[in-house]
């Protein structure tokens, strides 16, 4: 089974396809601009036709070609027939990126039952729609990559965000128990979850929310592109995780070696670091059910504290490091150990 070939050398027709949902703003916006700059042709799925036109202008605009396919996640029905119209125009879907999500910030016993259930549809079970339909358009040639936009918060759960949380958390499992599938059947489809950290997105001025004050990305805090060009990049080398910015590595093995450590700093640090010092304001419905008006873009408002490059590692070679290093500290123990006792 040969499933690590990059994907770069499988691409040799011009204009390979990907469909990208969460397409109309933040990181999938800008992810959609990465691969339309790079000779893509681009499916734009999103609930917001207005923002999806306008990306789909802005990618055309660099000499690539889009498609708009106004879409709810959370219907799996709509989802696969909008794979079925990528098909219908292109033939084929190369790489599809599972990015769409729905969150809302407030303690757990003040979060709806409906709630909880909105944000499973979005954040978890859209990625599961996904990643059923681009498998029916995928298994036919044997190929194929699908990218999972995950978080540091598929590892580290925060306060105000259990709902999400736990979504990621589900993500990450249900993509560990396809791969594992995958490589039974010996497929050359291929799985890839990148793991994010803060971003300067939209999201924090349309989210629902009922914490007192305006919410924010715990900082540090990255540029939607740097994000963008490490998920372009994990499309074609297919690490199994790639682990974007020092936070998630900080998250990761953290809650591996640390969990009630970082429980109790998380306690303190994310409650707060979630919020600015400006009190909530306007409207806070948010866009968990309605599609909020306008056309923010790529990014959110905290360009001045955002990072505009960002470094990535795959989970596997952070894990071998980790390894490399614990190998060695035991091989420095056992010599002393022998020393002593000679």
């Amino acid at each position: 089974m040969n499933q690590k070939r990059p994907l770069r050398n499988q691409l040799t027709e011009t204009h390979p396809v990907v469909a990208i949902t969460g397409a109309s703003a933040g990181v999938g916006r800008a992810t959609a601009l990465v691969f339309g700059r790079n000779g893509w042709n681009v499916a734009l799925i999103a609930r917001g036709r207005d923002r999806l036109e306008r990306a789909r202008q802005d990618i055309e605009a660099q000499g690539g070609s889009a498609m708009v396919l106004p879409t709810d996640v959370a219907d799996a029905g709509a989802v696969f027939s909008a794979a079925d119209e990528v098909c219908t125009r292109w033939g084929k879907i190369d790489v599809w990126v599972n990015n769409a999500m729905a969150t809302i910030f407030a303690p757990v016993d003040e979060i709806t039952a409906d709630e909880f259930k909105r944000v499973t549809e979005v954040t978890y079970l859209g990625q599961v729609h996904g990643t059923l339909a681009a498998l029916k358009h995928m298994r036919p040639t044997g190929r194929g990559v699908i990218v999972q936009v995950g978080s540091a918060l598929s590892y580290r759960s925060i306060p105000l965000q259990s709902a999400y949380c736990a979504a990621k958390f589900a993500v990450r499992g249900f993509t560990d128990s396809l791969r594992t599938e995958l490589e039974h059947e010996g497929s050359r489809i291929r799985l890839t979850m990148v793991q994010l950290p803060a971003v300067n997105t939209p999201q924090f001025d349309w989210a629902r929310s009922r914490l007192p004050r305006r919410l924010q990305p715990v900082p540090p805090i990255y540029q939607p592109e740097a994000v963008a060009a490490c998920i372009y990049e994990a499309a074609h080398t297919t690490p199994r995780e790639l682990w974007i910015g020092l936070p998630t590595w900080k998250a990761v093995i953290g809650t591996m070696v640390l969990p009630d450590w970082l429980d109790r700093l998380m306690s303190q640090r994310a409650w707060d670091g979630q919020m600015t010092a400006e009190p909530a304001r306007g409207d806070r419905t948010g866009n968990l059910v309605e599609v909020p008006p306008g056309d923010p873009g790529s990014r959110g408002r905290f360009d001045a504290q955002s990072s505009p490059g960002v470094a990535a590692l795959s989970g596997g070679a952070v894990r071998a490091s980790l390894a490399a290093l614990l190998v060695s500290a035991g091989a420095i123990a056992l010599t002393g150990v022998m020393r002593r006792k000679r």
